[in-house]
Order: structure tokens, then sequence, then C-alpha cells
């Protein structure tokens, strides 16, 4: 089947499956999206963290955990998260809030949040704690019969299980949902050239926008007058509004406009043009008829972690004498197929997955160089290797859909490691435009 356009924009041209999509539509109630963390922590009751599981309905992580430090009158830093979850979606995680006691937990009452205290602990919830998430997500409007989506819907599910899993692509939210700019404004830092990428991530109107802001963006774009354009802009754009201050006090500091950013939104840029790298050599293994789930002479396997994830620190080249027993490993779920996020000191494969990598490389004139930024060090990257399979074993039912008459609804379950995207796996079945999966 043809991929969205929008898709093939971030490097993504295909579907593992060969099945017809379901259609329909995510999200209809906040309660079609439901993610609960995984975690391995176990909480005492001693330590300056208190950890309390938080349940939130259609709450930004970000929004609320400034909120929480706004009734607590605690910094927000001392509020530590493993991983933000959807917006839109009913979502359970633990959060830790440093020097705080449990009856303060109390005090707070916001709509659509229910939170628990489990204990304390000498040790915040980081990023490291997340293993991974459950998803339980509803699909519904579906034009076919019941009977007709659970035939479809186990179709999709044989081969998905037949191959592993499903391609470990990086899904649209890595690039902007409704502009996916972040790999373009990537590929003109690594060029170095900033005054292209503040221009792009300012001005460069995309169609989903709102008339008014890409009204905005067209007139910064034609005439670079960035103090009338602060007149025009939705205060909503705050980080372009913030560029714009910046270069109105600073002309031609280009470089320096994304020095405004936060950290982790500066760092994404160029995070982007690697995910989109990757996304086409994905494609490109998967079209030269290479297994996601064999490895082949040249290819960089990675090993499991104390905790069963892949962990891209530790790599080996696959080899004519090592490949059956790599194999084996594969098999066993104790070695993954990487492929590269490419930096200015990153290990490529050898053999036909080398060609692949190279030729991309080649062809979209990537210079490995260019990732090590001497205007802006913090942007650099030396670059790593990920798993190219997704493994995913989805169960799923079908039924009348009782909130769209004459429709039918789909049901999937399963568990994702983190840094994983959901969409990934629901674009195998759906085969729609990514928006309606936003």
């Amino acid at each position: 089947m043809e991929v969205p356009e929008i898709e093939k924009q971030i490097g993504i041209n295909l579907y593992s499956t060969d099945t017809t999509g379901l259609g329909g539509q995510l999200r209809q109630e906040i309660e079609d999206f439901i993610v609960k963390e995984i975690t391995n922590r176990e909480e005492g009751e001693e330590g300056k963290y208190l950890i309390v599981e938080l349940t939130k309905r259609d709450w930004d992580t970000h929004h609320l955990t400034r909120t929480l430090s706004r009734i607590l009158q605690v910094s927000q830093k001392r509020i530590s998260v493993a991983g933000t979850k959807d917006k839109r979606a009913l979502t359970t995680q633990k959060i830790s809030i440093f020097d705080t006691d449990a009856s303060e937990i109390e005090k707070i009452h916001l709509k659509d949040i229910e939170l628990k205290v489990l204990g304390r602990s000498r040790k915040s919830v980081e990023l490291g704690d997340l293993w991974g998430n459950d998803f339980r997500i509803t699909v519904r409007n579906i034009e076919n019969s019941p009977e007709e989506t659970e035939a479809l819907l186990k179709k999709t599910t044989d081969e998905i299980l037949a191959q592993g899993g499903v391609p470990n692509f990086f899904g649209i939210q890595r690039f902007g949902s409704v502009r996916p700019v972040t790999h373009l404004v990537g590929k003109a830092i690594v060029e170095g050239n900033f005054e292209k990428a503040a221009l792009l991530y300012i001005a460069e109107p995309f169609p989903e926008e709102p008339e008014e802001t890409k009204n905005a963006r067209q007139f910064v774009k034609d005439t670079l007058d960035f103090k009338e354009g602060l007149k025009t802009y939705p205060l909503r754009l705050g980080h372009e509004r913030a560029m714009m201050n910046h270069l109105i006090a600073n002309p031609e500091d280009y470089s320096g406009s994304f020095r405004v950013l936060p950290q982790n939104l500066y760092r994404m840029f160029v995070h982007g043009y690697q995910s989109y790298i990757y996304n086409i050599i994905l494609c490109r293994r998967i079209e030269a008829g290479i297994p996601l789930n064999r490895a082949v002479e040249g290819d960089i396997v990675c090993f499991r972690n104390e905790v069963g994830l892949p962990d891209s620190s530790k790599t080996e080249k696959v080899t004519s004498e090592t490949v059956n027993a790599m194999n084996r490993l594969l098999k066993l779920g104790r070695a993954f197929i990487t492929a590269p996020l490419p930096g200015y000191n990153t290990e490529f494969a050898s053999g036909i997955p080398g060609e692949i990598e190279n030729g991309v490389l080649k062809e979209l004139g990537v210079s490995l160089e260019g990732f090590n930024i001497e205007k802006f060090p913090e942007m650099s990257s030396k670059g790593t290797r990920r798993e190219v399979l997704l493994e995913v074993k989805p169960k799923f039912e079908a039924g009348e859909d009782e909130l769209n008459p004459g429709k039918s609804k789909a049901v999937l379950e399963f568990m994702l490691p983190k840094g994983s995207y959901a969409t990934t796996v629901l674009r195998e079945y759906m085969k729609v435009d990514p928006l309606k999966m936003s």
C-alpha cells in the first residue's frame, strides 16, 4: 500500500505488512488511549524523595508538573518523572517529589488527576527507571463489520508475529506532527548553515497549520522583518518569538538564536536529522529483502542489558564465522540487529548492510564531520546505533462501536520498550495519515 505523503517526508516509504488498512479513528474518547508505565522500582519507607503514582487524563506532563510545583510551593526541579506521556490519553506513571511530606499530597485537588502515595526513596524517579509502557488502544469508526475487522486484525497480527515485530521507525512525533520540520532544521545545522536552520524553524509554513500562523510565518520568510513579524505571531509560538527577539537584539546571530531555546528542544534538531537518515536506511534494508530478525554478514548487533533492553553501547560486527551463533542469540532475544543514527564517530556495518548504510549517506550528501558542531558544541553528536526491529506481540479484539452506530471498533493491547512509538505499531493496522493517529 502507498504510504501517506507526510510519512515519506520523514523517511518512511513502506509498510511491513501487506494487509488492507482498518482506517478508523483514534482518541475519540480520552479512555481510548490507555498507557501504563512499566518500571522495576520498589519503594520503601525512608528517603528524601516522596514517590507517588500519578494517573492523569488529558493533561500535558510538563503543564502538570508546573501546576503541582505551584500548589506545593516547591521548585519544578524537585518533581521528576521517568518519561513524558501522551496528553490525550489516560496514563499512569510514577513521579518523585524531593523533600515533601505525604500529607502535602492531600492538598492537591485537580480535575482528572489521581495521586496515590507509594512510599519514599533515596533515589528520584529518572529516565533510567523506565523499562517500557503497556498500551490498550481503541480504534473506532471502522467502516467494516466486526467480523471483517476481526479477520483483518488477525491477518495483520499474524504477519507481525511472523516477522518478530514491526520496523522500529521513528514516528511523526519525533519530527513534529503538524509541522514535520525538526529534521530539516537539523540538516541545515549539520551543514553549518545556522541562518537557514533558524529561518526554517521560525518561518517555514506547513499546510496543516492554522491560517493565521501560516500567514505570519510567510510574512517573516518573505521579509526577514522580525520586529514587524512579532506583531502577528501567535503568543503560543513562544519558542519562535524568543528566537526573533534575540535576532532583533543581535542581528545575524543565527546560531545564538538557538541558545534561547530549552536544551531538550535544541538537541532535538540534530537528533531529528539522524532519525530521518535512520528511517531511510531501515526502508532500504526491507526493500533489499534483508530480514530484520535475522543477521547477515556485516551486520552490527547490540546486546541485551541486565533488564532485557537493547544496549547500543555493547555492539559486535557479524562475520561469516559468527553469523550462526549470532542468529541463535537473536532468536533468544539476547541480541538485536542495529542501524545507524549517524554522527561524527559512528560505527558502520560492512557487507550488504554496509553498502545500504553508506549508499544512503552518499545519496543524501551527508558529511559526518558536520555532526561535530563547533558553533554549538552542545548540539554535536558522535552518533549511535538503534535496533531495527520493534519486538511486539499484540493482542486484539473487535466489536460493534457503541459510539458510532453501524461501525466497528478494534481494541489492541501490547507492551513496548522505552523510546518506542505506539503509532509505529498502529500504522501497520490502520494505514492512515499519521495526523489521524495523533
